[in-house]
């Protein structure tokens, strides 16, 4: 395995991070128990979650992760040995208190305490807001529309007291934010500093070879303020498998399940764009996932490469990935493809 800084931190974070959002969904607890097992056997010290999973949300499945998750410490006994990473989910799920604003001090202090409960722990390491609170575009939408009716949120300045307040009391450790755009990676970075409240050593967002927004706006940012992106979905919710290639759809996979949940993966240009990429991973001798994995891998901006499976044959290849490495004709390559069909599905 090899290893990256988690931001300005004295930590060292697996490049491969453990993702569990199917554990509880399309994962019972034993599966997850040997996914886990099987990740520290390989070198994987970095576990991320989410008091919202499984995936997909649904109210009579929010916090099973990470009661699972606790179920597996609580029995291996190992809480000290994982980098441990979750977050508080942001508006809009009704059954998550109430759905309205999420960020206040009194709902972050109620998330927490709860997410402590159910992964039986007394500290996160990395405590991550899931998406903004304010109308910004995430979650695939590019276009910015400004809303000048938005609702109030809370401000950055109040976020960081209260993380400060809970960092102090030995709740977390450090802070991180999810599903972010520049302008709000930056405001919480410049606040931090000018208040000497707590910075945000990472963000969490999807990167993957058909959706490379990430690097417009967002990966220098990462580099010169050494606040290195947690890529998610380097699969592009299995595209980058090849598995859905020519249209098919295999039975029992997240698109059979969940067509409707991953609008932004279906139309013409990322089937293309797939195509492309298979044809360079046949080439090199490779699979289409270790390509992309490996890509992922590869990035100086990416701290750590969030890998999910259901199977462990998945699990294993995924992380096999840690062990091949790009030549820079095959990046080229890539970037071709890339110029061709920028960002299918961002």
């Amino acid at each position: 395995m090899k290893y990256r800084k988690l931001g300005n931190t004295n930590l060292d974070v697996s490049l491969i991070c453990l993702g569990t959002m199917t554990y509880g969904e399309q994962n019972t607890e034993a599966e997850g128990f040997e996914q886990m097992d099987y990740a520290v056997e390989k070198g994987i010290n970095f576990f991320d979650t989410a008091e919202l999973y499984a995936i997909p949300p649904k109210q009579k499945t929010y916090g099973k992760t990470e009661e699972i998750i606790g179920n597996w410490f609580q029995k291996r006994k190992n809480r000290k040995k994982i980098i441990l990473a979750t977050k508080i989910a942001g508006p809009g799920l009704k059954w998550i208190r109430g759905g309205g604003s999420q960020y206040s001090s009194k709902s972050i202090e109620e998330a927490l305490n709860d997410s402590l409960k159910r992964l039986k722990t007394d500290y996160i390491d990395l405590y991550q807001l899931h998406w903004p609170e304010r109308n910004t575009n995430y979650f695939g939408d590019l276009d910015y529309e400004h809303n000048t009716n938005e609702k109030k949120w809370n401000s950055f300045d109040s976020i960081l007291n209260v993380f400060k307040k809970l960092i102090d009391q030995g709740k977390i450790r450090y802070i991180g934010l999810s599903n972010e755009t520049p302008w709000g990676f930056s405001k919480f970075l410049q606040i931090a500093n000018e208040k000497k409240l707590p910075r945000v050593v990472s963000v969490q967002n999807p990167y993957n070879l058909v959706n490379r927004s990430y690097e417009v706006g967002m990966s220098e940012i990462s580099i010169r303020e050494n606040a290195g992106l947690l890529a998610y979905s380097p699969l592009a919710a299995g595209y980058l498998t090849g598995k859905y290639r020519n249209k098919q759809m295999p039975k029992n996979s997240r698109m059979d399940l969940f067509y409707e949940n991953y609008p932004r993966y279906h139309n013409e240009r990322t089937y293309n764009a797939v195509d492309e990429y298979f044809k360079i991973a046949k080439k090199n001798t490779v699979s289409l996932t270790q390509l992309s994995q490996a890509f992922v891998n590869s990035r100086d901006f990416v701290t750590s490469n969030i890998i999910g499976a259901t199977t462990m044959s998945q699990l294993k290849e995924n992380v096999e990935s840690i062990n091949i490495s790009l030549t820079e004709e095959v990046i080229n390559e890539i970037n071709l493809v890339h110029e061709k069909i920028p960002n299918p599905a961002p």
